[in-house]
């Protein structure tokens, strides 16, 4: 009888052991990103490019246009809206001025959006900046000075503050 009681151990040790089950080969999982629309500057730096009305006689009087050269580039995820503003620049009192680099001498100068003149750009006034590619855009900044015939020679200058915003 003594050689039964090992076989019924044996037995009910080997009923209390896990089965093998079938091993789960596939599960699935959740990829997912988020795209913020935005825009890039191209290129990168502090320099937004150069609004340059040449060389002029003193006792010119002449209307002299120009448009922003050398600017950046910007990139927007299409539909964005872009707005830009300008400030009055180091030498704003009442208006923006180029100042005679080597004096106090000043001459007025006017901002606009357009090739045309007729869309003034007022001192940090926000604008939308149209555009037909979103992967060229240029910032559309013209200016025109009215020389006054009367001032000193040398070099006039101002710089501009440009935000950015979308």
């Amino acid at each position: 009888m003594a050689g039964h009681g090992c076989v019924l151990v044996l037995l009910a040790c080997a009923g209390s052991l896990p089965l093998p089950l079938a091993a789960v080969t596939s599960a699935s999982f959740q990829v997912s990103a988020s795209i913020v629309a935005g825009c890039l500057v191209v290129g990168g730096g502090s320099n937004y490019g150069n609004l340059n009305y040449g060389s002029y006689s003193a006792l010119s009087t002449s209307t002299v246009s120009t448009a922003l050269t050398s600017g950046v580039q910007l990139q927007c995820t299409p539909g964005v809206t872009l707005n830009m503003s300008v400030d009055g620049g180091q030498n704003n009192s009442s208006g923006r001025h180029l100042k005679l680099n080597s004096g106090s001498a000043q001459v007025a100068y006017q901002l606009f959006s357009d090739a045309g003149l007729s869309q003034s750009l007022g001192i940090s006034q926000s604008i939308s900046v149209a555009y037909s590619n979103a992967n060229n855009i240029s910032l559309p900044i013209y200016g025109r000075v009215v020389l006054p015939g009367n001032q000193p020679a040398g070099t006039y200058s101002d710089v501009l503050q440009v935000q950015l915003s979308w």
